[in-house]
């Protein structure tokens, strides 16, 4: 099919990353599941295609034919078409079912367009790949202050926190916002870097003094993890839980905050957390 904005797309499964996830966080992207055969989206798509080329690039159309990818379709678990689903910051924020009326769907889109907020999230992102971190944070905090909650700010101010060392700080902003994967990752990069001052030598003396203390076993693994020494921390964290003793609860939490960081692509994730699940058992 031809589109005749160059803000409606026909995605498919290999596209949809690029297109639709990445897209997604430079603008507002509205995922249209149809089929050839649905009536009802005869109606609906040319009204979305209508309302994307007037918005001049505020949002932009992504079109799926359901029946040419069936995975995105049972990824978004759609039962019925047409149905819209809106993606910002590479997430599903909102969706609606059916060919609604004109005025119904202007509305929907207009609470996905960025507000005065959201705008002063960009500026201070920009500021802040400038290398204005004083001046990023100004701004986000001034977002903060007017919604605690607002996610982007708080993610984005809470990764300045992390990595200036103010964990306590980060954990406060974290915990305001809606837990995500953005959130839970930084939660687990803040746990970490709490042991980011530690000495590692004198953690080492004190588990060469005593190998059989958790403690002093997961202070050293705790102090690794905070230097990016993933492998050896994993190592000594393992041993703690598959010991069943004291400290496996807290060990096992480490364990799963290094996951949250390194991601679930990252060969040691995968590597270790099945040694996790056998050392459970």
């Amino acid at each position: 099919m031809h589109n005749a904005s160059q803000h409606v797309k026909d995605v498919t499964t290999a596209d949809f990353q690029q297109e639709v996830l990445l897209r997604s966080r430079e603008v507002p992207v509205l995922v249209d599941f149809w089929a050839e055969w649905c009536e009802p989206c005869k109606t609906l798509s040319p009204l979305l295609e209508r309302l994307t080329h007037e918005a001049g690039g505020a949002f932009e159309l992504a079109k799926i034919d359901v029946d040419a990818n069936p995975e995105l379709s049972g990824q978004f678990m759609i039962q019925s078409i047409p149905t819209i689903v809106a993606i910002k910051n590479g997430k599903e924020v909102d969706r609606f079912t059916g060919a609604l009326p004109e005025d119904t769907i202007k509305a929907f889109i207009e609470t996905l367009m960025p507000t005065e907020l959201d705008l002063m999230v960009d500026e201070a992102r920009t500021s802040l790949i400038s290398g204005d971190t004083a001046g990023a944070e100004h701004m986000l905090r001034q977002v903060l202050e007017q919604r605690s909650d607002h996610q982007e700010a708080g993610t984005s101010l809470a990764a300045l926190l992390i990595d200036r060392g103010d964990i306590e700080e980060a954990l406060i902003v974290l915990g305001k916002l809606v837990p995500d994967p953005d959130v839970e990752r930084l939660q687990a990069a803040a746990r970490l870097r709490q042991s980011a001052g530690d000495d590692i030598s004198d953690l080492e003396a004190a588990v060469s003094e005593d190998p059989d203390d958790a403690h002093a076993q997961l202070a050293l693994a705790r102090a690794l993890a905070a230097r990016s020494e993933f492998e050896p921390a994993l190592d000594r964290l393992l041993a703690i839980v598959q010991r069943r003793g004291e400290g496996k609860e807290n060990a096992r939490q480490a364990m799963v905050d290094i996951f949250e960081v390194l991601g679930n692509e990252h060969p040691l994730t995968g590597t270790y957390r099945r040694q996790l699940a056998t050392a459970l058992n």
